[in-house]
Formats: C-alpha cells, structure tokens, sequence
C-alpha cells in the first residue's frame, strides 16, 4: 500500500506487531527472504525513500534519522503502540536509532547483519560512498566498469563475491544516478547512537552476524552484542557460502526469538 507521503507500506498477518525494515538498496522483497513466514505475528515494512515501489521525495540530505522517523510514523498509523522491531543492515540501524529514541514504543530489537555501530561513516561503507560518488561523476555504464576494476572492487569480489554482486546491483537500478544520493547521505551517515546510549537498552535483544562479509563485517555485530545488555548473539552461515542455509538459519533464529515468553509477555498483540 502507498500513502499519501509516497511511501510504500507492506502490512500482512495477525497478531505480534513486527517492524522489520530493509537494508540500502532493499525492499520489502529483501525482507520477506529474510523473515520467517509466521502466522502469530503482523509484520509491516517501509519501502524507505527511494526504496521499492516509495518515492525519493523532495527532502535532502537523506538520512537514517529521516528514514526511522518514516517507520516511526507508518507504524503509529497503524496502531502499533508498541512493537517489535528489527531489520538488516541500513535496517539494523533504524533499529538501534528507534531503541534509543523511542524506547518507550520498542520492545524488542532484531539486528540483522548490522553494517554501523555507534560512528558515522565507517570504513566497511567506504564502497558504497565509492559507488555512489562514481554514479555522480561518471555515465553509468562507464561508472560499473571503473569501480569493477578498481582496487576496492576487485578487494570487495575476492573477499566477498555476495557483497560484490549487491554492489554492481546499484549500478543496474533504472534510477541509479538519483539514488546516488541516497548512496552517498546514508553511507555517510550514522544511527546516532552512542556506545554509552547503546548500553542502556533495555528490551530483549537479537544480533545476527556472519563471517565472509566485507559490508557487514562479523565484528559490528560483535560489538553490538558485547554492548547492548544481555543480548543474544548468533552466527549463521554466510551467504556467500551457502545461501539458502543462511536465509533458513536467520529465519530459525528469529522464530525461536519470536515465540519466546518474554517477547509475548511486552507485546500486546
């Protein structure tokens, strides 16, 4: 569904209230490979700007701050007062930045293969900041082959082919050029947390990492789980390694979360 801000809005299923939010890039496809198909759980996801099926809008600079508010708003629209929320990636993100900013609506927080934690601009985004500014100064054709022979691109499919593959993914989108600049805002972004904030939440947490990832490196996810008070940490599979398992242990891993007593008990449904 599309509202009157241009924003697409996914919203299927009964029950726990779930906002679970993609990742740079993503839509609600992403998500629905990534989170369990669950009867006991309503689930809504913003196509964020520029996402999916939402417009880009007007507003500039894009930001995470910009895009939580978003989710924020979609959700209140729809009755969650207070919910479960979750997302991978860029999604993490607007995750941590709902827990801390609006720990009273937040009852639960899944992070997926987070990609930030507490800094602006970290290094493991520095080769999307680079697809972005070629996408700026170059066609894009031209643009695709410099960053597929540069030395960050072939570092990037050496070490992580799956990474790789999303990369040139930006470089096909029908609105490349325009989306550069989401690109470039969000990857120079952070999600406005401190590490001194982060080990303040109090809701029952989820962190999900892997290894073979150079966007999301396992260590985010690491850092995550040593400093958000009794979080539960789990590796899965790569996906570069083995795709399907990764998605069916991320699923199993968030099923297992989900039905838990304690996120029964916070969330009314």
């Amino acid at each position: 569904m599309r509202g009157d801000t241009g924003l697409s809005v996914f919203d299927g299923g009964q029950g726990l209230p779930v906002v679970f939010q993609h990742g740079l890039g993503g839509d609600e496809a992403q998500v629905a490979q990534t989170f369990p198909p669950a009867d006991s759980v309503r689930r809504i996801t913003v196509e964020c700007r520029g996402h999916g099926a939402s417009s880009l809008g007007t507003a500039r600079p894009f930001s995470l701050q910009m895009f939580a508010e978003d989710v924020l708003a979609a959700a209140t629209e729809r009755g969650f007062d207070r919910f479960v929320v979750g997302g991978i990636s860029m999604g993490a993100a607007l995750a941590l930045h709902l827990a801390h900013h609006h720990p009273e609506r937040v009852a639960a927080l899944i992070l997926v293969r987070p990609a930030w934690t507490f800094a602006t601009s970290p290094d493991n985004l520095e080769p999307i900041r680079a697809v972005a500014a070629l996408l700026r100064s170059h066609p894009i054709d031209e643009a695709r082959a410099l960053f597929a022979g540069s030395e960050i691109g072939q570092r990037i499919k050496a070490d992580a082919p799956d990474n790789f593959a999303s990369l040139l993914g930006y470089f096909d989108r029908k609105d490349a050029a325009a989306f550069a600049s989401v690109l470039a805002d969000i990857a120079a972004d952070g999600p406005g947390v401190s590490q001194t904030a982060a080990a303040a939440i109090a809701v029952p947490t989820l962190i999900i990492g892997n290894q073979q990832d150079a966007i999301h490196p396992l260590s985010r996810a690491q850092v995550l789980a040593d400093t958000i008070p009794n979080a539960s940490f789990i590796e899965v599979t790569p996906k570069a390694a083995d795709k399907l398992r990764h998605f069916a242990e991320v699923q199993d891993a968030i099923t297992r979360f989900l039905a838990s007593k304690t996120i029964r008990s916070l969330v009314p449904s």
